[in-house]
């Protein structure tokens, strides 16, 4: 997944990036309401773990005063990003204040890395219409284990083919276009070209070659993972 965290404790911060990137995400990183801001508003994510307790580093006559109206302003933009909230304030009232504007779960802290990522994979879940073990022909993916198999045996791929198969199977079925994969897979200083993109493709159907799932080329709009039926004789 794409998450932006947007933590102004460093050190927390600094923690939730390196325990996530070890995982397999992407993480883009924010220590204030107009930094998140940007990020939020020039890329697109798959979850948002937001802090409300940021610093005001707003101009004074803006609506950006803390990470309840960074939300508050996302959601008034129609941005519909699956959002945790993660803050030490776990009283009722601000949990409510964190649902009614926009959040999606709230989790207080001290909380533990492990949990993050079960709420993660449950919102996932939720959003996507997917399941934590998804199937297309012989290939499986395990997302609670990050983990591909063909045939029953580990499908070992570099990382930036294990993020483009991992977005195709998310679900299968849907058509993805270049430009969502690339934006999903770049970062604000390593844009994933079309030509490397095509390459990551082609690599994946040599590996599927034999495994009843295919990714289909719909011109004009992208790429389509789907099963496929045996080869005949």
């Amino acid at each position: 997944m794409r998450i932006l965290v947007i933590e102004d404790d460093a050190v927390l911060r600094g923690v939730m990036l390196r325990s996530l990137t070890d995982a397999g995400h992407r993480v883009d990183a924010a220590a204030s309401v107009v930094e998140a801001h940007h990020f939020w508003c020039v890329q697109p994510f798959d979850a948002v773990l937001l802090d409300l307790n940021l610093p005001y580093d707003a101009a004074p006559d803006s609506p950006m005063g803390s990470g309840l109206a960074a939300l508050r302003a996302a959601r008034a933009r129609g941005d519909r990003t699956p959002v945790l909230v993660l803050t030490a304030r776990d009283r009722t009232e601000d949990r409510i204040a964190g649902l009614d504007a926009g959040a999606d779960d709230y989790l207080g802290k001290p909380f533990e890395l492990a949990e993050v990522e079960a709420r993660l994979r449950a919102l996932a879940r939720r959003t996507q219409g997917t399941d934590d073990r998804t199937v297309a022909g012989a290939l499986v993916l395990d997302r609670r284990a990050r983990r591909f198999t063909l045939h029953g045996a580990p499908l070992e791929l570099p990382a930036r083919e294990f993020e483009v198969l991992w977005e195709l199977m998310t679900p299968p079925g849907r058509v993805v276009s270049k430009r969502s994969l690339s934006e999903k897979l770049s970062g604000f200083d390593d844009t994933l070209g079309n030509n490397a993109l095509e390459a990551f493709i082609s690599r994946l159907r040599k590996k599927l070659t034999d495994s009843c799932a295919g990714i289909r080329t719909l011109r004009g709009l992208g790429y389509m993972l789907e099963a496929q039926p045996p080869a005949g004789p």
